[in-house]
C-alpha cells in the first residue's frame, strides 16, 4: 500500500468528500443478494441500568443476534458475534468502498478513520495520538515486543503461564535475538488478588535484571482477571515495564486504559467490541514513543514521528474499520456496566454451582475482582489435553453444547466455557445439566 492510501488508513487527516455519503446511499440500489431482516429495535435499559436478571431486556438484547440455530454457543472467547445492526451496517461499508475503490481511500477515509480513532480514544481514556489501528491485538503485541529498544544482553524478560501463547512465544524471540534471559513462573492455584500481587512481587525480587514483563488482562486460558494497577506499580517500582494483553478485558470490564498506569498496550475490537474481524488497536503512552521502534516498512518515510510509524499494516479491510464505529454505538447502548455485570451473572449461574463438587474444579476464584465471562474447568485429576479435548466434544455431541479446550497452563489442561451478552440463563442452565451428569457419571466411572 501506498504512502498515500496508508496514511489515510491509519488516521492522517485527508479532507472527506461529500462523494463518499451519496456513494454509499448509492451502492445500497445495487443489485445484491436479499439483505438479511432487519432487527427489532433494541431495548431501552430501564433508568440505572439493565439488571443482570431482567430476562425480557437481554431476550431482546439476544433478539439483535444471528445465532447458530442447533447448539448452545458458550465458545464466544476466540472472537464475538457482531451484533445484526453491525453486520448490516458493515455490508453496506464493504459495498461503498469496492464500489468507490481508490476515491474513497484517497479522499474520504483520512477523516472518517480520524472521527473513528478519536472516539475509540475517548471510550479508552486516552489522547488520541496515543493509539493507532491494527488488523488485531496480536498485530498490536507483537509490534510492541519486537519493537521495543530498551532491552540490552544481560537483561531478562520475564511473563508466566497464563499470557498468551503467541506472546510468549515474541518474548522467546526477544531472548534468542536481543541476548536477553527470559524469565517464567506459574500463576498459583487457587488464585487470590493478594497472592497474584505477591507471585508477582516474588519473581520481579528473585529477577532484578527483568526489564520487560508481559502482563494479560485477563487470561484467554481460564478468564483469571489480573489485578493490573497494582502489578503495574509493582514493576515500575522495579525499573520494568510493561506490556500489556487487554484483548479480552477491553469491551468485557469497565475500565479505562489511560488509568491502568501501563505505557503499552494491545487491543482488538473483534471480540467483546463485536467489531468486525481483523481491527485492532496499539496503545502507546506519549512519553514512552522512543521505547518503540519505527516499524521496517516506515523506515525513511517522510513525516512526524508518531505512533503510526510503529505500525505499517499494508492495505487493509477499510470497511471493518469503519465499521467499529457502529459497534461502539451498540456496545455503549447496553452500557459497560450493564454488560459487565450482565456476563458474570451468567458466568456465576454456572461456575459457583460446581464451586464446592467433588467431581469438577473450577479453575477461577470466588473472587469477582478476579473475574468475568469466561471461566475453565476440568473434571479433577483429569490434566491431559486428550481428556479435555474428549470432554469438550462430549458437551458437543451429546449435549449440543459448543465449549472449547484450552492447554498451557502450569496444572494442565481444561475446557473453557465463554458465554456471551445474548446467551440466556436456559442456556447455561443447560450446561449445569449437563455437567451434573458428566459429574455423576465420572463420581461411578
Amino acid at each position: 500500500m501506498d504512502k498515500l492510501s496508508r496514511r489515510a488508513l491509519i488516521g492522517a487527516g485527508v479532507a472527506a468528500t461529500a462523494w463518499v455519503a451519496a456513494g454509499e446511499a448509492g451502492a445500497a440500489t445495487a443489485a445484491a443478494p436479499a439483505p438479511m431482516p432487519l432487527a427489532p429495535p433494541m431495548p431501552q435499559p430501564p433508568a440505572g441500568g439493565a439488571a443482570v436478571d431482567d430476562r425480557a431486556y437481554w431476550r431482546g438484547i439476544a433478539a439483535q443476534y444471528d445465532l447458530p440455530p442447533d447448539i448452545v454457543q458458550l465458545e464466544n472467547g476466540n472472537w464475538g458475534a457482531m451484533a445484526r445492526p453491525v453486520v448490516q451496517a458493515y455490508a453496506r461499508k464493504i459495498e461503498m468502498v469496492n464500489t468507490a475503490t481508490s476515491f474513497y481511500s484517497r479522499r474520504g477515509a483520512g477523516a472518517d478513520f480520524v472521527r473513528i480513532r478519536d472516539r475509540a480514544a475517548k471510550i479508552m481514556g486516552v489522547d488520541t495520538d496515543e493509539i493507532v489501528f491494527t488488523r488485531g491485538a496480536t498485530e498490536s503485541l507483537e509490534t510492541l515486543i519486537g519493537g521495543y529498544n530498551r532491552l540490552r544482553p544481560g537483561d531478562q524478560i520475564l511473563y508466566n503461564d497464563l499470557d498468551y501463547d503467541s506472546t510468549q512465544a515474541g518474548f522467546r524471540w526477544l531472548a534468542k535475538h536481543r541476548g536477553v534471559e527470559l524469565v517464567t513462573f506459574a500463576m498459583p492455584e487457587p488464585a487470590t488478588y493478594q497472592g497474584i500481587i505477591d507471585a508477582y512481587a516474588r519473581a520481579l525480587e528473585a529477577h532484578p535484571k527483568v526489564r520487560l514483563m508481559l502482563l494479560t488482562h485477563v487470561g484467554h486460558r481460564t478468564g483469571l482477571v489480573m489485578p493490573v494497577k497494582e502489578i503495574a506499580a509493582l514493576a515500575k517500582a522495579h525499573g520494568v515495564d510493561v506490556i500489556l494483553d487487554s484483548a479480552h478485558a477491553w469491551g468485557q470490564l469497565d475500565f479505562e486504559v489511560g488509568a491502568l498506569g501501563v505505557d503499552f498496550v494491545g487491543l482488538t475490537c473483534q471480540k467483546w467490541m463485536g467489531a468486525p474481524l481483523g481491527v485492532g488497536i496499539m496503545y502507546v503512552r506519549k512519553s514512552r514513543l522512543d521505547a518503540i521502534d519505527v516499524n521496517i516498512g516506515e523506515e525513511g518515510e517522510e513525516g512526524p514521528d508518531g505512533i503510526n510509524r510503529r505500525v505499517h499494516t499494508g492495505t487493509s479491510n477499510f470497511a471493518g474499520f469503519l465499521a467499529v464505529e457502529d459497534a461502539f454505538d451498540f456496545h455503549e447502548g447496553i452500557g459497560i456496566k450493564a454488560k459487565e455485570a450482565r456476563l458474570r451473572h451468567l458466568r456465576d449461574r454456572w461456575a459457583e454451582a460446581f464451586r464446592n463438587d467433588p467431581q469438577i474444579e473450577i479453575l477461577t476464584p470466588t473472587d469477582p475482582r478476579l473475574t468475568c465471562a469466561i471461566t475453565s474447568f476440568r473434571l479433577r485429576g483429569r490434566t491431559s489435553v486428550a481428556q479435555n479435548k474428549a470432554l469438550a466434544a462430549e458437551l458437543l455431541d451429546r449435549f449440543r453444547i459448543f465449549t472449547v479446550q484450552r492447554d498451557g497452563i502450569a496444572s494442565g489442561s481444561c475446557v473453557r466455557v465463554t458465554p456471551g451478552v445474548f446467551t440466556s440463563e436456559d442456556d447455561v442452565d443447560r450446561l449445569v445439566a449437563a455437567l451434573k451428569i458428566v459429574s455423576r457419571e465420572s463420581a461411578h466411572g
